[in-house]
């Protein structure tokens, strides 16, 4: 499984950390080797969404991620907002797929314009300029000009804007359920097989 094609996943500050770690699940189920980015914000909403008790200290906080995911050993590798060595910081060593996970506007809106402040946007602009693939699960509600705008300007630079928008067509029995919902449809965008939800017309 460790020839798998490894994936660059960040998290923001935005509501949603339930997406971000049941995608973060599923991709290590899968045996994908994960670049993890996790912002100061994200952090805060991950303690306040869940009750995951996540070290503050990279290291202890890649391992505490892969034995509550039964990763294999370096299979999770954490870097912190400015760490510029890491593989995601370069077109020469950045994997080919990205997701921000929880997406916040303040990210999309940073994305958009290039900013590259800390590492997050920089390794989001890597996957743009070398025409790979990003995907952005955007969760806000309501949506202002300045939003949808940035979501266009990225759409047509060849991201795929994935609103955290569970569907209910497949009658959802729990928080879980919908959380499923969101995930599948990322796995699917990345070419991963997925169980936890059949395709329109198929039954699971």
């Amino acid at each position: 499984m460790k020839n798998k094609a490894p994936i660059t996943l960040a998290i923001t500050g935005a509501s949603g950390a339930q997406y971000a770690l049941r995608l973060l699940q599923a991709l290590v189920a899968e045996g994908h080797p994960i670049y993890l980015l996790i912002s100061k914000a994200a952090q805060m909403v991950i303690a306040v969404e869940t009750d995951l008790a996540m070290p503050s200290h990279h290291g202890k906080a890649a391992a505490f991620l892969e034995e509550r995911y039964q990763a294999y050993p370096g299979q999770i590798r954490l870097f912190g907002k400015e760490d510029w060595m890491s593989p995601v910081a370069s077109g020469s060593g950045a994997p080919k797929h990205m997701v921000v996970c929880p997406c916040s506007t303040g990210t999309l809106s940073a994305i958009a314009t290039g900013a590259s402040d800390n590492l997050i946007e920089r390794a989001a602009d890597v996957v743009l300029k070398e025409r790979n693939q990003l995907i952005l699960v955007v969760r806000e509600t309501p949506l202002s000009s300045i939003h949808l705008r940035n979501m266009l300007t990225l759409s047509d630079m060849g991201a795929v804007i994935l609103p955290a928008s569970p569907g209910f067509y497949h009658q959802p029995d729990s928080m879980d359920d919908l959380v499923d919902f969101v995930v599948a449809r990322v796995l699917n965008q990345l070419g991963i097989s997925q169980t936890l939800l059949p395709g329109w017309g198929h039954e699971q």
